[in-house]
This record gives structure tokens, sequence and C-alpha cells, in this order.
């Protein structure tokens, strides 16, 4: 049967070849890179390799050969090819192509790609990771020293001490890796530390054309920074000392300081294309690595035509734990990304460290502002003349033309009005460096950047080219004003340095993206927020701390915040967890990380939200802010299977080939819906939706979980729910004591949500609103306290 099956695709692929008219100039242009996924299992034994049999379906699909003119580049119309997390490739195709090739035998799915971008110390002792301490889990796991971590990225700078090999141990035997050599990086660049380096960019090249080489390095070798900074987050080695420009001295550290890097370059000038970061995925898998981290994102798709899903599947199924940032898309709801629930998705919160900028205006005013910045200080016994780029014309201060001026945009500054003042810019458009970039080109002696409206009070400390501060929008909205009212405005930046022990600590940082889940809001994302704002680490050569082409300045660290910090802070405690506990899942470990969160400050009250000041919810922050020690120990874990997985998507209605698409094989979905709903995915938060107005209380709506808990603590155990139900709801669990007889127990309990009444005048939600209310429930048994969410979501109908 199943030869009857290759020689059908054979025939229906040679057949089209044959009888299909060439395609023509235009529709060649209109060619797109598909990543397609096919039954390995499939091939015709008439084709010596996979390849063979891909590069045929795609010229029967296009019948370009036909005339002797594919079109193609050197080297046929493939891409990449996907042997580890899928059977597959990737290739340049027209649209009708690829309609014609999904429907071919053996190909399962067809993926058009997305391009993607990067979400762009102290944190290991603010998350209680200490060097000295003997018993805690650093020491505990040998730093890390056996796992590897794999950083899919821009590359990196292996040169830099954060990545030295010195005391390490042999590579490990497991690992079937290794370094490829390309511009400027000699396999000799990897060491015991950098076990593993390959770059990846025919999904780049595919689509924008032959790689600049003058601008761009054929090679892992890091020309943008990002990946050198997000790897040293991970696994950087302890190094004296460190700084930025004169900030944040003292010790920089990885969150595993002896566990091994692999890094896949898969970003580039034009971004991160999907081709590109399945191919890194492939590798890794391939490579052996324990840990993935990916700090790219995009924009959220169903899962079966979202390449980071797909690719992420196969290495959770692999027992790799994947990690990835959640966006920087905050403070706006349903701005989450990669939401995929086999991922943890991070988001970023504050450290208990600053970098205060304050502006003194001429009226006696101080106002909160920071940043880094280490060249020539203003003058401390002068106000300068202060104005706001955007005003209209020079009588009320305005330094150039409009709406573009009030951006600091290239080229809207008029020098003979900028010269020597300090100028106010507003957040937008162009980076916040290029900003005062903008302005010291105008003559401007320093920049005061305003958030508006929708950044609401969030602040990030940038490396700014001349002296240059941020402020907050309240803050914005006073100066701006004052600049208004005043008949000669003046005013200066008070640059003060590092500040240590900052009060409350931590916050979720206010671009941090937030949730729900725009594809599956059964299920609570972003999971947990870590330390993503100010963060110091390692930095390449060549490029200023900055990011401008101007910036000419050479630095070893530098600070960047972003959820691409936040996230692998998360890979690299996932690779300490894994080494403490090598039988443990990746969902095991995220359960570990997710239970243990903490939600209050270091002042002991609910954590707040940078952006308004208001107390962060669950959309914002997940389960809370990880706490590596606690997750050490945490009692009981949530566990899933890839299977439990198959059943969530079968739940979502997700029809068998979509499905396939993801997992690779079928999926017979009738025991998953009969057994419940997407919701019952055993994961370690609850996440409940009504739909409609449930008015009154005469309108009673509920729902229920299932769940089952591991004992992962030291033998028999009797935990006790304590819940705390959110406004307005009923919670009933049962039951509401477990008894563990032995580690390694599973018991189960069933959670049921009753909503009683919604919100506004007379019990009833406006038309189209929607309300959330937020609980949780806590297992505990005298030692550990196992915290989960509980979030009902109420969308009233139209």
């Amino acid at each position: 049967m199943k030869k009857n099956h290759h020689f059908k695709f054979l025939f229906l692929a040679v057949l089209f070849f044959l009888s299909s008219p060439a395609i023509s100039t235009s529709e060649k242009t209109r060619r797109k890179t598909y990543i397609v996924c096919v039954d390995g299992e499939a091939k015709p034994s008439v084709f010596p390799t996979h390849a063979h049999w891909y590069e045929t379906a795609v010229a029967a699909a296009e019948a370009d050969s036909f005339e002797g003119d594919t079109g193609w580049t050197s080297g046929g119309p493939l891409i990449h090819t996907y042997s580890s997390i899928f059977h597959g490739f990737s290739a340049r195709m027209t649209p009708s192509a690829a309609a014609a090739l999904s429907v071919a035998a053996g190909v399962l799915a067809i993926l058009p790609e997305q391009v993607r971008h990067l979400d762009t110390t102290r944190s290991p002792q603010f998350l209680g990771l200490k060097s000295s301490d003997s018993s805690g889990l650093l020491a505990e796991t040998d730093f890390g020293s056996d796992l590897v971590i794999g950083v899919i990225d821009t590359g990196i700078w292996p040169e830099r001490r954060s990545f030295s090999d010195s005391s390490l141990g042999s590579i490990p035997a497991k690992w079937r890796g290794t370094c490829v050599a390309g511009t400027s990086f000699l396999t000799t660049a990897c060491n015991r530390k950098l076990i593993g380096a390959r770059y990846f960019s025919g999904g780049y090249e595919a689509t924008s054309g032959r790689m600049n080489e003058t601008a761009e390095l054929r090679s892992a070798r890091d020309t943008d920074g990002h990946g050198t900074h997000t790897a040293s987050i991970a696994a950087g080695r302890y190094v004296y000392p460190a700084s930025t420009l004169g900030y944040a001295r003292g010790v920089a550290a990885g969150m595993a300081p002896k566990a091994r890097l692999a890094v896949y370059k898969v970003c580039w000038a034009a971004g991160c294309f999907d081709s590109d970061i399945l191919a890194a995925f492939d590798a890794a898998v391939a490579d052996g690595v324990n840990v993935i981290s990916l700090s790219v994102g995009g924009v959220v798709v169903p899962y079966y035509l979202d390449a980071i899903a797909v690719g992420s599947f196969a290495a959770v199924e692999a027992g790799i734990f994947v990690s990835a940032s959640a966006g920087n898309g905050g403070p706006g709801g349903l701005t989450v990304t990669n939401v995929a629930p086999w991922v943890t998705t991070v988001g970023a919160g504050s450290m208990d460290r600053s970098f205060p900028a304050d502006v003194r205006l001429g009226n006696g005013r101080v106002l909160p502002g920071v940043s880094v910045y280490g060249g020539p200080p203003l003058r401390k016994d002068l106000l300068y003349p202060l104005i706001y780029a955007g005003s209209p014309g020079e009588a009320s201060g305005g330094g150039g033309e409009g709406y573009s001026a009030s951006l600091c945009l290239e080229g809207s500054l008029s020098p003979s009005t900028v010269k020597g003042k300090i100028v106010v810019c507003d957040r937008g458009v162009n980076s916040r460096a290029a900003k005062g970039e903008v302005v010291r080109k105008a003559g401007g002696a320093g920049m005061i950047l305003a958030n508006g409206v929708f950044d609401g009070e969030g602040l990030v400390a940038d490396c700014h080219v001349l002296p240059g501060t941020a402020v907050g929008a309240s803050a914005g909205d006073e100066i701006r004003k004052y600049i208004a009212s005043a008949a000669t405005p003046t005013g200066t930046i008070l640059f003060r340095g590092t500040r240590l022990g900052v009060r409350p600590a931590p916050v979720v940082a206010s671009f941090s993206a937030r949730g729900p889940s725009p594809q599956s809001p059964e299920i609570l994302k972003p999971d947990v927020i870590a330390p993503g704002l100010n963060i110091l680490a390692a930095w390449p050569d060549g490029i200023g701390p900055a990011g401008i082409d101007s910036d000419h300045r050479q630095t070893e660290f530098n600070i960047l915040s972003g959820t691409s910090m936040a996230c692998p802070h998360v890979s690299g405690l996932a690779a300490l967890l894994k080494a403490a506990h090598p039988d443990w899942s990746p969902a095991a470990i995220r359960s570990a990380l997710m239970t243990t969160a903490y939600n209050k400050d270091n002042e002991g009250k609910p954590m707040l939200d940078e952006a308004t000041g208001n107390v962060s919810g669950v959309f914002d922050a997940g389960t809370g802010h990880v706490d590596p020690r606690r997750a050490m120990d945490p009692g009981l874990i949530y566990d899933i299977a890839p299977m439990d997985y198959i059943n969530f998507l079968c739940n979502l209605n997700y029809t068998s080939e979509n499905i396939k698409s993801i997992t690779r094989r079928g999926a017979d979905c009738t025991g998953a819906k009969r057994a419940g709903h997407a919701g019952n995915l055993n994961y370690p938060s609850f996440s409940a939706l009504f739909a409609g107005v449930a008015g009154n209380g005469k309108t009673r709506q509920s729902t229920h979980f299932l769940r089952t808990v591991t004992n992962v603590g030291r033998g028999a155990a009797v935990y006790r729910a304590e819940v705390s139900a959110p406004t307005g709801s009923k919670v009933e669990v049962e039951p509401l004591e477990l008894r563990f007889r032995r580690t390694g127990q599973k018991l189960s309990f069933l959670l049921r949500v009753e909503l009683e009444a919604a919100e506004g005048e007379g019990g009833r939600l406006p038309a189209g609103s929607s309300a959330v209310r937020g609980g949780e429930i806590v297992w505990k048994d005298g030692q550990h306290s196992v915290r989960s969410p509980i979030v009902v979501t109420i969308q009233a109908s139209l």
C-alpha cells in the first residue's frame, strides 16, 4: 500500500511538471519563502535522498525548468532542509506553486515565512544566586557545568572574558555539535565554554538578496551585540571588574556560569527569518542542547502556522526546555508573543538597581529620570536654555518643524535654534539613542526624552551620545507646560550614578508584553517575569553602546533592556534546575519556576506595574517573578507529556491536518474532546473564560479544571488547599487534601469556578466590554507553598 502511495506522489509530481505551462517573469517576482513539512516515510524510493525528492517536488510545482529557466540562484530552489525537528524544507516559490504543492501526497503542511525581530551584573544577586553559598542552587549543580544552552540570536563575540573556559572540565561526551568557521571566525574561537557555533542566512538572503559583507559577517560572529548580551546573561562566567561607562560597577555573571554555550546566528540586518530559525532549531536538537533560549518575537498566528511553535514542539518532545521572550509590546493588553503552551514565555521586571539622572527646572522643580551617560558632563553651575522641539515656532521655544521635530527625527531640528540648549524630544518612531544623536548634530547641549501617554511611567536607561535622560509621561507633560509658560525656560540634568537598594522592586517593566494570549486565552501568558530592565552583560568590539553607527565608543559590557534580557535569565535558571533534577521534563521545570514565583516586592507589598504605578495583574506578570532558590524544591509539579499537548490542540478544534503540521503525526481527537476543554491542559495556572452577561446573580455560569500534581518532595507528605476566589466567583476544590505516600506519586484534583455576578451597574457589564478578576490556589504541606493563579475573564456580548 505504501509503495502505491509513493508512486502516486511521483506520478502526480511528474504529470504536473510536464503539463503545467511555464510561469511568467512577473509571477517569479511574487516568489516568497515557504516552509514545507512532509511525511518523511513518504519519500518515493526512486529518489536517493530527501533533498532530491524536495527539489523535484518544487520544480514540478513551479514547472519553470520546462523552459530551462528556473530563475533560482545557484544551488537550486531549496534554502534549508530539516530532519531533526521534522522532515521538510524551505524554498522560494510562487503562491500558486505553494498551493499546488500543499495538496501533493506526502506534504503535511506549508507555512508562509514570517520575519521576526529581536526583543531588545546584579541580577544573580537579586535572584539570590550567590557563588559563596555552598548549599545553594549554583553549588549543588556545579554551576550547570554539564548542561548546554543553545542561544538562537545574532551570534557571539567569543573573545569576551564572559566566555572564558578557564577551570572548566572537558566538553560533555554527549555533545554532537560543531564550530563552523566563517568570516572573522575561526574554529579555534570555540573552547570548552563556547562548544558550538553555527550561522544560518539562507532564508535572509533568499528574500533580501546576498548580504553586504562589508556591513555583516558571514559567520557566527556578532555584529549587532544582542546575541553576545543574551548569551552572557544565560551563562556568562564571573568577570571582575565589570561596568558600562562607569555605571553598575561590580562582578558580572550569568545565571549558569559553568554551563556550556552553543550559538546559532539567525538574525541579520533585515531581521530573523523563520526558515533560518527552524534550521537553528533543527541543528540544536541534533547537536544535543539541553536548553534553547530565543529572544525574538513576531506576529501571533495559529500554532500550525507558527514556525517557532512548530520547531519548539519538536525540541520539547526531545526533552529540551525552550524559553522565549514575551515581546516588548507592553503595556497594552493582548501583546504577548511566543504563546505556545510548550514554550516558557518570559516577561520583564526591574531589579533593585537604577541609574538616576534627574531633571532640574528653572522653577526649582526636580523630576525623576534615568540615564547611562559617561561623557563630558553638563556644567554644575549653569542652567541651560530649555526648548521643546515640537513647539510651533521660535517664539514659544520650538527647535524645528512640527511633528518630526517633536520626535527629533533626522534633519528635523534647526541648528540655529537648538545650539547650546537642552532639547525635549518625544519618544517614538526612531530609536531613543538616535534622537540624542540628532540633537547632538544640531548643536544641542543635552536631551530630555519624554514618554508619551502609551509609554506611561516606564523608564529605560540608555547609553546616550550626549548628556541625556528619560522621563515618564507625567514629568514630560510638566516640562512641556513649564517651557510653554516660562519667559525664559531653563534646566539641567543631574547624573547621580548607580543607585542600589531601590524600592519598590521588582516592578513589571512598562514595555513588557501583556496577556491574555491572543491564540489560546485558556492558557495564562506570560508565564513568569525575570530581570529585564537595565541589565549589564557582555558586548562586542566595534559597536558603540548606544547601538548607532556614529557611536565609536568601546566597552566590554553594555546595559540593555527588554524581554530579550529576561528570557536568558530563565534559560540559565532552567539549566541549573535540569542539572539538579536530570529526570525533570521541560514542563516540570516550568512548573517549578511558576509555582514558586513571587508577586510581592521588596517592601512586602503587591508587585506594581511600572507603566501605571498600580498593582500588577496576572496578565502583566504571569504567576510572578522567578525565585530560583524556591524552584529548586517546589514540592509539587504539574507535568505535561507530548500527548497532553496534542489533546490541547484537539480541544482548540484544530483539524487532524493542523495538528500533524505541529506534531508530525495524526491525532484521534475523540477522547480528548470528550474529556474536557483546552483549559484542562495540566498547566500550573487556571484561566476561566465566560461569555455574555452574568448579571444580578440570576444567571450562573461555571467551568471546571482537572489537574494532576506529582510529589517531588522528600517522601510522604500531606498538602491542603487554600483558595482565594476571584471577586464575584465561587471556587471549589475536590479533594481539599492530597495525601502522598511517596516521592514521585501523582494525585489529581478538580477545581470548579462558578461565576456569581458580573461587574458594573446593576451587576451587568456594558455591552462589548470585559472584566478580569484574579485569585489563587495554594497547596501547602507546612514546608512548601505551591501557588497557582486563578483568572476569571468575562466578555460581555455585543
